[in-house]
């Protein structure tokens, strides 16, 4: 055992801060023996990389083998086909955010990136299918698929003082009971066998050690590197190449000592602060422009403006100040801005790193199309700016939405919102173009913000308090939704709390969920799914009683989680009535007869009737509760199209959505895309015939 794994947490929070990183891996230490200066931008400073589209094509790949062997793993009857494996790596390219995407001159937008690597995923799962038995001639059982360990090794005889983590693609087992890992490898050209043995045996040790101390002392022989060549050879050979490392005590030896000496190098580095790493300017694998443009950065930033963990900032802080403490005394920081610039002129595609605001890169991109615009006003929100342009005659607004994902890229962002409708500012249409911001300020819940009976639901971009009037008869009710962590519970909370200050008394939650069980001393909350059904049957009773009456008087029900409700409701034949109904009479005996006594009734237990389903009684709410002073919210998670449809939002036409997972999900809500490119947070679209177009805003955070 590891004398580190002994360590208290205490002491292992006290131990790791010496160190500028807090774990180690095989890319890491590979980085570091290439450019040093590589290293330091992406695993100190943890500036973000952009990808090429071969190299995100190569990780859809290993995300399709990753589902194909698991399904083996688990023992699915069913294995996955060519056109299954594809739709998981045209799935996988298409959820990649925008901001990661390599712009080059090959692929010029996101779109011409998105179509390389679709085709070169193709490729290498075509070569797969064609030449499956490289990977299973001979292999007995698959033992586990995309494993991570994260552990204290000893490498050498030697304790290494920080983690060590990877991820293998694949442990087999083979038919002479050897136990072998799987590494997957993507290539445009094969590796030069000869050349490449010694440092794959580093690599495969460093799998070894781990894998076996994550399952617990299972002995690996072997580790197969199999390349899958997505360019066609010429001569019409093998798509696929092994490359085998024998794991026996010999090699054990000598992978771990050329091992060890990497790593040592990698530690002298990472504890000793003033450690200059040094730019190879041979390395073909990185951008040079990049990493210049990022020594520069390092010279004149400060340490937020870097995505530094929050436990490394201070050591980073001096770090930085002792690096310019040195070199200011020779470089003005004038020269080192200018030197920025030069290098960043060489970024010829990846305008991030260009010296120019966010509305210079928008004008810019647009206008590499053939759009040229102008943005004419920036309007800074709580979770997104709002950029207005002024588009010049003969463009149409349509063609620009479909460089939306090139813009986010130079502002390097996941995604943009370009909004469907215009935006009349000082009495002139614009262009809207939203984006997300690292903005961190929350939009505190203000009971001066209510009036009368018109509910706060947040602020818009321009400052505005965007309301949903209960007393309005054109909004009556309400739908909600977001997935996790979007701010939808926080939403509700908060309009809650303002019915309550609007004086409103008489409310009714149901709450499948039991998020307001709080709540349950102020109004009637009702948790049990039957207990829900009841009380719906009842509130549709009562509502007609209303109706019939002419009495009208403002209730509020809040029905969260209303889609898992209806699908997990009693249907069908669960909804039978039935009674003991009599059927004829059963034959009397001769002595029944002549003792005239009566005769025996049949009874048999029949369907009398149905009740109505838990989704009924919600629509005849929803189409008739406002003429009673009914106002209903249905907030949902899942965006399950059999529930919210068209005719279920037509009596909701006030509509609120905040993040989702995917675009379609955004459509069943609010009946457009956008909603999947929101920060979180209270950061939220609404549709509401109160106000035109969609409006993007802040939801407001009750903290009371």
């Amino acid at each position: 055992m590891s004398i580190y794994e002994q360590y208290t947490p205490k002491q292992t929070e006290k131990h790791l801060e010496s160190f500028l990183v807090d774990t180690l891996s095989y890319s890491m230490i590979t980085a570091f023996s290439r450019n040093e200066k590589a290293f330091e931008m992406k695993y100190i400073y943890r500036q973000r990389e952009k990808s090429s589209a071969t190299s995100i094509a190569g990780s859809a790949y290993h995300w399709a083998l990753e589902r194909y062997f698991t399904a083996i793993q688990n023992g699915e009857e069913k294995l996955f086909d060519i056109v299954d494996m594809q739709q998981f790596a045209y799935d996988y390219i298409e959820e990649r955010p925008a901001f990661i995407w390599k712009i080059q001159k090959t692929t010029p937008t996101v779109e011409d990136c998105k179509l390389k690597a679709i085709k070169l995923a193709n490729s290498l799962l075509e070569n797969f299918f064609k030449e499956l038995t490289t990977y299973t001639e001979g292999v007995k059982h698959v033992l586990d698929t995309e494993v991570s360990f994260d552990q204290y090794l000893t490498i050498n005889g030697v304790d290494i003082p920080i983690k060590c983590r990877g991820k293998i693609d694949n442990v087999f087992e083979i038919e002479n009971g050897k136990t072998v890992i799987i590494d997957h490898k993507s290539k445009s050209i094969f590796s030069n066998e000869e050349e490449i043995k010694l440092s794959i045996g580093v690599q495969a040790i460093m799998y070894v050690l781990g894998y076996e101390k994550h399952s617990g002392g299972i002995r690996v022989d072997e580790v197969w590197f199999i390349e899958n060549k997505h360019s066609k050879n010429k001569d019409g050979g093998k798509q696929l190449h092994k490359f085998v490392v024998v794991i026996d005590d010999n090699t054990r030896r000598l992978y771990e000592f050329l091992l060890y000496e990497n790593i040592k190098r990698v530690l002298g580095a990472i504890t000793d602060p003033d450690y200059i790493y040094l730019i190879n300017s041979s390395d073909k694998l990185v951008d040079l422009a990049e990493l210049y443009e990022f020594w520069a950065k390092t010279m004149i930033a400060e340490v937020d403006d870097f995505n530094v963990p929050d436990n490394k900032k201070e050591l980073i802080k001096k770090r930085l100040k002792k690096i310019r403490d040195a070199e200011m005394a020779s470089i003005s920081p004038q020269i080192i801005k200018k030197f920025q610039e030069n290098a960043a002129a060489f970024i010829t595609y990846d305008l991030s790193n260009k010296n120019m605001n966010p509305s210079q890169k928008i004008e810019h991109v647009l206008t590499t199309f053939n759009k040229p615009v102008n943005v004419k006003h920036i309007f800074s929100g709580y979770s997104s700016d709002t950029y207005l342009l002024d588009v010049q005659m003969g463009i149409k607004i349509t063609s620009i939405q479909a460089h939306k994902l090139d813009i986010a890229n130079a502002l390097d962002v996941e995604n943009v919102r370009i909004a469907k409708d215009l935006v009349v500012h000082d009495g002139k249409s614009y262009l809207s173009i939203e984006c997300v911001t690292s903005n961190s300020d929350i939009l505190m819940w203000d009971k001066s913000k209510l009036v009368d009976k018109k509910i706060p639901l947040g602020e818009d971009n321009f400052g505005n308090v965007v309301v949903w009037d209960l007393d309005n008869q054109s909004t009556p009710h309400c739908l909600v939704g977001g997935g996790t962590g979007s701010g939808k519970s926080t939403e509700l909370i908060s309009i809650l709390e303002y019915i309550k200050l609007a004086g409103i008394t008489d409310v009714v939650i149901l709450d499948p969920k039991m998020e307001f069980t709080k709540y349950a001393n102020e109004f009637k909350v009702v948790n049990d799914i039957l207990e829900i059904e009841e009380e719906m049957k009842s509130l549709v009773e009562e509502m007609n009683e209303k109706i019939k009456t002419g009495k009208k008087s403002m209730r509020i029900v809040i029905f969260d989680e209303f889609a898992d409700a209806v699908l997990n409701s009693r249907k069908g034949s669960q909804l039978d009535i039935k009674e003991m109904v009599e059927e004829g009479f059963y034959k009397q005996s001769a002595l029944e007869i002549m003792a005239q006594l009566p005769p025996s009734p049949k009874l048999k237990l029949k369907t009398v009737g149905q009740l109505k389903s838990l989704n009924d009684n919600l629509q005849i709410l929803l189409q008739k509760g406002r003429s009673s002073g009914l106002r209903l919210i249905c907030a949902a998670q899942r965006a399950d199209t059999s529930i919210i449809n068209g005719n279920s939002k037509a009596n909701l036409p006030v509509q609120i959505c905040f993040r989702v997972d995917k675009q379609v999900s955004s459509i069943v809500m609010i009946d457009e895309p956008g909603a999947e490119g929101l920060r979180g947070r209270g950061d939220g679209l609404l549709r509401s015939p109160q106000y035109p177009g969609t409006v993007r805003f802040q939801g407001y955070y009750y903290n009371g």
